[in-house]
């Protein structure tokens, strides 16, 4: 587990499905993430029992009282290069805009550097998207390009900004 002064980041547990299942069918919550129709139950227990086999590592993200709020998440990780992605989501809109994201972001990250040894965290986000991008920007990320016409979305095409933030902008960001 990894703890903040506002969230903690934990393991998933098979009794989070059903609110994983409320966010992922709540189309403002999932306005900006990819991905397709509504999520049943059956769906998210698959995804849920597949966790153990892949390489990408999801955390739920919780209040220190115990407050289920959204997920975060390691993709992509390339042991080779060094290298990962990662991704957010805040399904609980009354903790939207209150750091809470941030400091979830702050602390894997700090896993990522520290525990991981990485030296690059990469990833995309829908150019519509600024709530995101300004909390990305607090954690150090820096925007590096877009995908154009990456993201297919209420019948229209749109870019994902690409940002990433490596070992050295991490060290500079926690010596200040």
């Amino acid at each position: 587990m990894l703890q903040g002064t506002l969230v903690r980041l934990r393991a998933p547990e098979r009794g989070d499905i059903p609110t994983f299942v409320r966010w992922f069918n709540d189309p403002e919550a999932t306005q900006f993430l990819l991905r397709g129709p509504p999520m049943g139950m059956e769906e998210e227990e698959r995804w849920y029992s597949d966790l153990l086999n892949e390489a990408d590592r999801v955390f739920c993200i919780e209040t220190l009282d115990g407050k289920l709020i959204g997920n975060i998440g390691i993709m992509h990780l390339d042991w080779g290069n060094r290298r990962a992605e990662i991704g957010v989501m805040i399904g609980e809109k009354e903790y939207w805009n209150r750091g809470f994201g941030t400091q979830a972001i702050s602390l894997l990250l700090n896993y990522m550097f520290e525990e991981l040894n990485l030296e690059r965290i990469g990833l995309y986000c829908d150019e519509t998207n600024l709530r995101a991008q300004r909390c990305y920007q607090k954690c150090g990320f820096i925007q590096e390009g877009k995908f154009r016409h990456h993201r297919l979305k209420g019948g229209a095409f749109y870019d994902d900004v690409m940002m990433s933030i490596l070992r050295s902008d991490w060290d500079a960001i926690k010596r200040n």
